[in-house]
Parts: structure tokens; sequence; C-alpha cells
């Protein structure tokens, strides 16, 4: 356990690195897709050099073996100088590396590890246009063959919803190996090289006017056995490490960005002249308090997992309550901004909490969905927190 002196003398270590050495004016400076992905690598190989690239990763790795509230101060301190968020290598240095760490071979970790820390990007081939919430639905199909006396697997289908996958280098890719027994039991998790022939990347362009998802069409994509992770057909396990990795500091990280941004809601309403306005300070009193209410229950999150409580359904609470808070920050800015903000301006790829407010309030309801949806979420909070029954499933005839 970390004591509170020890972490006061590292958050004035971080305070200081990060006066120094975050970029400024990298919003206005991430007006095109090009320019953001400059900013981005730009940004992780400067915060790996500095050591706080990966706090989450083991000792041995740059700023590695960080406890969890240490890594809590370096997330707030991130967040306080509005530095920019690692959406570029987040999939990278979260979902691959727990994937890796946990369940691949050392041979594929002596590989791969190092490649992240040098700017290799991940993206991550989960969903299909028919498997979303039901991801063991998929039907990308991989068949094992031997090839110039190699054996492979040889895939077609598609994958949709993949996280900025027209930048990466590599993919972590579910396919079905099998049609028998139980959906999960046909599952097989590969490592797949993005500029293998046969793979087509088609940026989906969203109603803001970013492009942070694509989808990813695979047409006799030959991969080799060895970037297989586990077994055949247990590639459902070891995508359960995959999508644990996003959970809890993520979502504390974001909740302390937003506090930090409602600076522009009060610049809004100065403004626009309404510091008197006693409906409008109420409504800006509710979402303050809305806010703090979400980064409380953030830090009641990592409290628990800090001593090990951590319940099934805590990490839920934070997303459900961080996505309406969110809804609830840009939907005010909306409104403040009158007729001027009913439009949307020129974007800044990848952020959530921009000023650029009907971008903003549309973008919000994209985190209503992402990481699991409200309802999805709701019933994990009734289901596995409360013990409330399972609900019925439809008739069928």
């Amino acid at each position: 356990m970390t004591d509170q002196a020890e972490l006061e003398s590292l958050r004035a270590e971080v305070r200081a690195w990060m006066e120094a050495n975050a970029p400024r004016g990298w919003r206005d400076a991430s007006r095109t897709q090009e320019d953001f992905v400059a900013t981005q690598r730009a940004w992780f190989a400067k915060l790996v050099e500095g050591g706080y690239a990966i706090p989450h990763w083991p000792a041995g790795y740059p700023g590695g073996g960080r406890s969890l509230a240490e890594q809590k101060v370096i997330y707030e301190e991130l967040a306080r100088v509005d530095a920019p968020r690692l959406l570029l290598s987040f999939v990278s240095t979260y979902h691959a590396f727990a994937t890796l760490h946990e369940c691949a071979s050392p041979e594929q970790k002596a590989r791969y590890m190092p490649r992240i820390l040098e700017g290799e990007t991940w993206c991550q081939g989960f969903s299909e246009p028919g498997a979303g919430s039901d991801l063991a639905a998929l039907k990308c199909k991989a068949v094992r063959e031997v090839r110039d006396g190699k054996e492979v697997y040889v895939v077609n289908g598609q994958k949709i919803w993949s996280t900025m996958a027209q930048f990466a280098d590599m993919c972590l890719l579910l396919v079905r190996t099998s049609s028998d027994g139980p959906k999960q039991a046909g599952i097989t998790y590969l490592l797949m090289d993005m500029k293998s022939p046969g793979v087509t990347v088609s940026p989906i362009h969203q109603i803001q006017g970013d492009e942070e998802f694509a989808e990813i069409f695979l047409d006799n994509v030959v991969i080799p056995v060895e970037q297989r992770v586990g077994e055949e057909g247990k590639g459902w396990a070891v995508a359960q490490a995959t999508l644990a990795s996003e959970r809890g500091l993520t979502l504390m990280e974001l909740a302390y960005r937003m506090r930090g941004a409602l600076s522009r809601v009060t610049e809004l309403i100065r403004d626009n002249g309404l510091d008197n306005d006693a409906g409008v300070l109420r409504d800006l009193g509710s979402l303050v308090t809305q806010v703090d209410a979400t980064c409380a229950i953030a830090d009641q999150f990592l409290d628990n997992r800090i001593k090990g409580i951590e319940r099934v359904g805590d990490a839920s609470i934070v997303k459900n309550s961080y996505s309406r808070a969110l809804r609830a920050y840009s939907l005010l800015g909306v409104r403040l901004g009158g007729m001027a903000e009913q439009y949307v301006k020129p974007i800044t790829f990848g952020d959530l909490n921009t000023g650029n407010w009907m971008a903003d309030f549309m973008n919000s309801y994209a985190w209503t969905i992402a990481g699991g949806s409200e309802e999805v979420q709701r019933n994990i909070i009734a289901e596995r927190m409360l013990d409330m029954p399972r609900e019925p499933k439809g008739w069928t005839l």
C-alpha cells in the first residue's frame, strides 16, 4: 500500500513533468485526422520516455509496476493539464497488453510487447454486423490449412466498429473455427497483421464528422497458426481478458477530464452574459453536482479494487454514471450556446469534451452504447448485484 506522503511526492513529480512536457494547443492542431495521428504518436512516445504511458503494466517496463493509487494520481494529473487522451494507443496498451500478458506464449510476449512501446498500433476485430451485444454469434470463418509446408488459418468475413483500425498495424481477431457445440466453443483468437493481403479497412463516417470507427473486410487472409493465442476453440476465454482491461481507471480518467472541462461551460455562461440568470446557475449547479458524483463513484470503485472488495457490477455503475453525466454536460452547452451552437464546427478528432457543443452532444450518445450499452449495464447491476431475477426470454411458437 502506497502511503499518502509517497502519493503527494509522486503528484508533485508528475505535475512538474506535465507542466514541462504536455503539448499546448493540441486541440487546434488536431483538426484533421493526419494531424491527430501525428499528435497522438508524438505524445505517446513522450509519455513512454517519461515513464507515464503504461503505469498499469508490470514492473520491468518503463514506468510499470505502479499501484492503483499511484495510477490514479497520474491520470488525475493528465486530466488536470488537459493533455491528449491516448486514443490511438488505447487498444494497444490496454486490450493488446492484457491479452498478451495473461494469455500469450512467451515468444508472443517477447515479440509484441516491446513493439507496442515503440509505437505499434493495435485494433480490435470482435464485433460483426450480426454479432455485437451477442458477440458469441460471430461468423467470421477461419479454416486451418497447410500452405508451403506451414500450418495457417485462412480467414473470411467482416468486422465492424473497430476503433481506428485504419491506422492499425495489428489486430486482435476473433474467428469461428467450428460450429459444433455451444457458440462460444468454436471461437479462436488470432493476432493478425493488418498489412496482410486480403485485409481491407473502410472508415465509418460518424454523424458529428469523426471517423473513429472502421469496418474490416477479410478475403482469404492467411494467418500463421503460431499467431493464435491459446488453444483452438478456446478463444472465448481469451477474449474475456481483453474485454476486462478497459474498465475502471479509464472511466475514472474520463470523469476527471469532464470535471476539468466544466470550465468550458462557465466560459460559455460568461460569454453569453448569463452570469446572473438564476435558471442557468441552477442548471450549472445540477451539472457540477452530477459530475462530482460521477467522480466520487469512480473513486469508490478504485478504492474497492485497491482493497480487493470490488464487486461484479461496480464498473457498470461507473459506466452508466459517466455516460449520463457526459450527455448532461454536452446538452447544457448546446442549450446555453443558442443558435451559434446548433451546428457542428470543425471537430477535434477523438475527443469528448471539446466545447464544440453539438459534436460533443451527438458523440455523447455513442457512450451510452460503447463498452456495453446502458441497458446491458443495468441488467448486470440488477442481476449480479441486486439478485433480481433474469429477464424472461421471449415466447416462441
